[in-house]
């Protein structure tokens, strides 16, 4: 028998949001991870707020929130916010019930900027490390490092000579932009809209407003160690890596695997300085490689 094409809501319906959340979940191991580290932080949060006036949003939520809006790749905090209105994972996963009002964009914004600007966000990240370490799952010794370029929120339309007056708003709003003939340098160009965004480029992509990420990554488990953003230029990378490895608590050696963009006779010296032995990719193309005998007479450089 064919059934009706009929909805008819129950008056009532007793149900908790984590019965909506599968049990092999992937949020569900984060969401535990998240609260311990959050719950080792509750002292923090009470220095950052005054004893008296509003309540604001919560900073374990905030926060929560935020993993999801970095999860998802969400680009704004209005579609965060969407989300969070009819998802009933993101409520479960940020501690909202199902009938409670979401937030509006902008005072999530104003919650969200106090907190970064106390580093809170990176002392969250640096908590979870520790509770990694404290289960067993870091490695002292042995490490990788890469960088990637991140394309930064800027149009190449904004990318002018400094000191130069803003445009006019005359012709189309969205005129595509005609670089033909000019010859655009971070030394005399900077972006309007993110000063810090530099006009950068890696292989054979095109060049674009963007910083570098770092990563440093153990190898037992392979967790993210350390991660950093800088601005991007040639050196950047192995600036960050050396900052990285460095800031590790001091031990007899390390090991530090690098692709052959490392392959540089100061970062290989700076390592050896810091008792890193360098296991870089060698970059023979029409050049000698700066890792000899030293490091590759061993077994595992090989692997």
């Amino acid at each position: 028998m064919r059934g009706a094409d009929v909805t008819q809501e129950s008056l009532f319906t007793v149900a908790k949001l984590s019965d909506f959340v599968p049990d092999d979940h992937p949020l569900r191991s984060i969401r535990g991870l998240a609260d311990q580290a959050l719950g080792r932080m509750s002292g923090l949060f009470s220095t950052l707020y005054a004893d008296r006036g509003r309540h604001s949003i919560a900073p374990e939520k905030l926060l929560r929130a935020q993993l999801l809006q970095l999860f998802y790749s969400l680009r704004s905090e209005r579609m965060l916010m969407e989300q969070l209105r009819y998802n009933l994972l993101f409520r479960w996963f940020v501690g909202i019930t199902i009938d409670e009002p979401v937030w509006d964009h902008s005072v999530f914004s104003k919650n969200r900027d106090r907190l970064n600007s106390e580093s809170v966000a990176a002392a969250f990240l640096g908590e979870v490390v520790r509770l990694a370490e404290e289960a067993g799952l870091m490695s002292d010794e042995h490490f990788s490092v890469d960088g990637t370029l991140l394309q930064a929120w800027a149009s190449q339309k904004s990318f002018r000579p400094k000191g130069e007056p803003p445009a006019d708003d005359e012709g189309p709003r969205n005129a595509p932009p005609n670089f033909k003939g000019q010859t655009r340098r971070n030394d005399t160009h900077a972006s309007t809209s993110d000063p810090d965004a530099r006009l950068y480029r890696k292989g054979r992509t095109a060049a674009q407003l963007s910083y570098l990420g770092h990563v440093l990554m153990e190898h037992r488990s392979g967790l993210v160690r350390d991660a950093r953003v800088t601005r991007a230029n040639g050196y950047g990378e192995r600036e960050a890596a050396l900052a990285m490895i460095g800031d590790l608590p001091r031990r007899r050696r390390r090991t530090l695997a690098a692709d052959k963009g490392y392959d540089t006779n100061d970062f290989v010296r700076d390592c050896r300085a810091l008792k890193v032995t360098p296991h870089v990719a060698q970059d023979t193309a029409n050049r000698r490689s700066a890792i000899d005998k030293r490091t590759t007479r061993h077994p595992g450089y090989a692997l």
